[in-house]
């Protein structure tokens, strides 16, 4: 059996769960790790494979592989995916894509010109109520979409914004919007399409001494297709996350999707229907003081293993991640 070869780049809390989650499946093989970070200070002693302190390095050891996953700072995103892809090989690569719409262009134009895949990491997408709500939307169960409302509250303090960390710093991390709340735009826009008549108004109530950006901020717009929504989002919850949530108002039924993570099925008043029960989520990903969302990368490197071996079709495509990045980069064009 033909095993497809991954490396990592980034060896953070992120970086690690993509590693074991290669490691634990059998179609796959874990051929190298680069950080900038000592590996002794990394944590990643169990991953008995070669070692590098850069990208550059890595690609000019012959190593053979297949795939490579990034999953550094925000800001490296586009320059390390290009030299991969320009290389000749696949790149899977951690939210966001990129910090702007024109390089997420590049690496595209780049990837068809190469023949070569970028699998954006959503992974939200995996979780049951996300599967489920994916299907009430387009069978049409639901009828006229209304209103959609996006509620994201969380907590990041200074146990998550450290002053030697990249998070909060604006040319690597870029904003709330990319590196905390970019999974629930991904749904919203997976679920009801592009935005437009955008509106907003940003806070920076606590961070002004952690982040270079707001923390805080209140979206709303129509959407292409019709309704309207909105996105409130806010880092400033004191000490742990509250909660992420959509509530969807449509012609024949009501829907919210809640907890901390959008992973329960909170109500659903559908005309004609019966919720079924869904299969439960996965927890979310646990770094002590604070937690992300839902633990679904093993879904993603499935994904990538059954398109390289023309199994499927890809779950969440570079031109959606592109979209992402350009409903946020419009958004942001608003701050004054």
């Amino acid at each position: 059996m033909n095993k497809i070869k991954f490396a990592v780049v980034g060896c953070g809390h992120i970086g690690k769960r993509h590693a074991e989650m290669i490691s634990r499946n059998e179609e796959c093989e874990l051929v190298a790790m680069v950080d900038v970070k000592d590996k002794s200070v990394l944590g990643i002693d169990r991953y008995e494979v070669p070692f590098f302190k850069s990208l550059d390095e890595l690609l000019n050891s012959g190593i053979d592989f297949d795939v490579v996953n990034i999953a550094s700072p925000n800001g490296f995103h586009f320059e390390q995916a290009y030299k991969v892809i320009d290389a000749g090989k696949h790149v899977v690569v951690e939210k966001p894509m990129t910090l702007c719409k024109q390089h997420a262009e590049k690496l595209i134009f780049q990837a068809l010109h190469k023949h070569k895949q970028v699998f954006a990491v959503m992974q939200n997408r995996y979780s049951p109520p996300s599967v489920w709500i994916k299907e009430m939307v387009e069978s049409g169960k639901l009828g006229r979409i209304f209103m959609v409302q996006l509620n994201c509250y969380w907590n990041r303090d200074e146990r998550y914004y450290k002053p030697e960390s990249w998070h909060g710093k604006l040319d690597l991390d870029g904003g709330t919007l990319f590196t905390q709340f970019s999974h629930f735009i991904d749904i919203m826009y997976w679920l009801f399409g592009d935005i437009t008549n955008i509106q907003a108004k940003f806070a920076d109530f606590n961070h002004e001494t952690l982040t270079d950006f707001e923390d805080s901020g209140f979206v709303n717009f129509d959407f292409v297709d019709g309704g309207m929504g909105s996105l409130n989002y806010s880092t400033s919850v004191w000490n742990q996350n509250l909660e992420s949530s959509m509530t969807i108002i449509a012609e024949n039924g009501s829907v919210k999707i809640g907890g901390q993570y959008m992973d329960k099925v909170e109500i659903c008043n559908v005309k004609d229907y019966l919720m079924p029960e869904l299969a439960p989520t996965n927890p979310g990903n646990d770094y002590g003081a604070y937690k992300g969302s839902a633990a679904n990368h093993h879904y993603i490197i499935e994904n990538v293993v059954d398109v390289l071996k023309g199994r499927n079709t890809i779950t969440t495509n570079a031109l959606e991640g592109l979209k992402v990045v350009d409903i946020i980069e419009r958004i942001y064009a608003l701050k004054e």
